[in-house]
């Protein structure tokens, strides 16, 4: 395992495998979250992708959201707005991708790597992947990623993870919420499960796909703003003196 961080892409047999990877739990910091999204993008135009898998490398973490190195960076609104801009960018590109994007969630998942899981069209699971959204602990919250968690969990759930911030949620209960389609009892068993229904898709008629996730994203066009918007908040509170000291205190 290589690592130093990366996102590979793969194409074979019409499935495009997308792997990010960090050393430091699969964090994203602003370089791989813009090569996710612009990957993912481009993916989106490429003839011989016919569906997407989107994973990451390792076999615990499956994405620990914001990189805190950073987060403890950020000196002023506009870079925050930047940063956090970046996880817009990725559930975005996922969500104007005319391919379905399956998620394969290996481990547990913070804050953005939620989202993240969340803006996946089909996301499969081990019962190893536990959930939280930790961001009000640390002084700011889940404003960009919100809106795709809200989505595919509804409003109840999304309350019960931005609530009480520091509480993991189940596999299970991520499941019977509807983040997670599936929740398998082995990485093997869900790399099967996944390896099934990429092949499944990839023979279905392309135009029917893109017509269906254009129909199952309704209501979300005003997207490109509004996570944006979101971005801007999240900027903004994480100069507040608390966040900064919540922040250095967790990574400490």
């Amino acid at each position: 395992m290589e690592n130093q961080p990366y996102v590979h892409t793969n194409i074979e047999n019409g499935i495009a495998t997308v792997e990010f990877f960090h050393p430091k739990h699969n964090s994203l910091p602003s370089d791989l979250l813009a090569k996710i999204a612009g990957t993912i993008t481009d993916l989106g135009g490429n003839d011989a992708a016919k569906v997407i898998v989107l994973k990451s490398g390792g076999s615990r973490t499956f994405c620990a959201g914001a990189s805190f190195d950073e987060l403890i960076a950020i000196k002023d609104e506009v870079t925050g707005k930047t940063f956090f801009s970046g996880f817009a960018n990725v559930i975005n590109s996922i969500r104007k991708c005319p391919k379905f994007v399956i998620g394969r969630v290996q481990g547990k998942s913070v804050g953005g790597g939620v989202g993240v899981a969340s803006a996946t069209d089909y996301c499969m699971a081990t019962k190893f992947a536990a959930v939280k959204l930790s961001e009000l602990a640390l002084g700011f919250g889940p404003f960009v990623i919100g809106p795709a968690v809200e989505r595919k969990m509804g409003k109840a759930a999304f309350v019960q993870l931005a609530v009480n911030s520091k509480k993991w949620q189940t596999p299970d209960w991520a499941k019977a919420n509807g983040l997670y389609n599936e929740v398998f009892e082995s990485t093997e068993a869900l790399d099967e499960g996944v390896q099934a229904l990429a092949e499944e898709l990839a023979s279905f008629n392309p135009e029917a796909m893109k017509m269906l996730k254009k129909v199952l994203w309704d209501g979300t066009e005003h997207w490109d703003e509004l996570l944006v918007e979101r971005a801007a908040q999240s900027g903004q509170l994480v100069l507040s003196e608390f966040a900064v000291a919540a922040i250095g205190k967790f990574k400490a």
